[in-house]
């Protein structure tokens, strides 16, 4: 049975391109490319060149650290890693389940440090953290996720099961993976990645050759174990990282506005629809409840039964999919949408609301 899990450690749920580098293709030789400005590998370490595995692992890996609960008797946890300010990046589902109890941050020296949640935005799967006691790390660099293709390398940094410092390497599997945070109520495009990926990377990063932040690890699909086949036992390759861009946008909101930050996405005002049906687009849900009354949909003309087969000019394969494309979308954008009703196909415009 494949099942989709979260990724903190030890805690059940849901996880989860590099840029093209310097000397390839096409035998001509390219120009230099610099990567970001970070730490330097200890004196005391063999030299590596720096766009190699072993080279961005020995500059990344010191702005990367696990999360644990301040009481030593919660288990769980996660990985995050430093960005400019003194903050540190992580995943919802990591800082909700220790902040009750108080966050320490341990860095890859073992030094620690307190931190305080600045903001957290469960349907992104995004928390940002502040630092009690910075370390003299330098911060990681975000860089640009829609510039990846499949084939690009990657590596993740973080704390697997616990054992921090972990460094694994892959390649960006797929893009625009619709996947959910929160067990099918909003929908993202991830990048899927086959970089190993287990419980205690969440929050960790997933970085390009030149040590760039291009996704942050959240998801993985895993075999069930158990009994029933209902528990994760490891990765299997499949592993979701949140793109970088729109980490980056939802971090940056975080970090200005706070718990304020979580109203900013679209909505097509459609709260239920057909997960059982095998018709391809997305099916909207019988009932008086499953289109809300006066949104979008509503306004459009949508009603109960309608299959959405077309949103601003892409097809719709499911409900999934749909939640995906919306989400990408801002409150107010106008979308041509395309669906099919007894047979017949319309295309409406429809205006978007905002994500109350």
């Amino acid at each position: 049975m494949l099942v989709v899990a979260l990724i903190a450690g030890g805690v059940g749920g849901l996880v989860g391109g590099m840029f093209p580098a310097a000397g390839g293709g096409g035998g001509e030789e390219q120009p230099e490319q610099q990567g970001p400005g970070i730490n330097e590998p200890p004196p005391e370490a063999p030299e590596r060149a720096p766009d190699t595995v072993a080279g961005v692992a020995q500059r990344v890996s010191p702005s990367v650290v696990s999360l644990r609960s301040a009481d030593p008797r919660i288990g769980g946890g996660g990985s995050g890693f430093i960005i400019e300010g003194d903050y540190v990046v992580t995943n919802d589902h990591v800082s909700a389940e220790l902040e009750d109890d108080g966050i320490i941050i341990e860095y890859s020296d073992g030094s620690s440090s307190g931190a305080e949640v600045v903001g957290s935005d469960p349907s992104s799967d995004l928390a940002v953290l502040e630092l009690e006691e910075p370390s003299e790390v330098d911060p990681l660099e975000f860089g640009d996720s829609d510039e990846a293709i499949v084939g690009d390398e990657v590596i993740a940094i973080g704390a697997p099961l616990g054992l921090t410092g972990t460094v694994t390497q892959g390649i960006i599997s797929a893009l625009e993976r619709p996947v959910s945070p929160d067990g099918g109520d909003t929908q993202f495009f991830a990048i899927q990645t086959d970089a190993a990926i287990n419980p205690g990377n969440s929050g960790g990063p997933l970085v390009d050759m030149r040590g760039r932040v291009i996704g942050v690890n959240s998801m993985i699909y895993s075999m069930g174990g158990g009994p029933f086949g209902d528990q994760p036992v490891g990765s299997i390759g499949l592993g979701f990282a949140i793109p970088s861009t729109e980490a980056e946008t939802v971090i940056g909101r975080m970090v200005d506005h706070g718990e304020e930050s979580t109203a900013a996405y679209a909505d097509l005002g459609i709260n239920l629809y057909d997960q059982e049906s095998t018709v391809v687009g997305a099916v909207i849900g019988e009932g008086e409840d499953a289109i809300e009354a006066g949104g979008a949909a509503d306004e459009a003309g949508l009603r109960p039964g309608d299959v959405i087969v077309s949103f601003d000019g892409r097809r719709v394969n499911s409900h999934g999919e749909l939640q995906a494309m919306v989400r990408d979308k801002s409150p107010g954008d106008e979308v041509e949408v395309d669906y099919e009703r007894d047979g017949e196909r319309t295309s409406v415009t429809v205006t978007l609301g905002p994500d109350d």
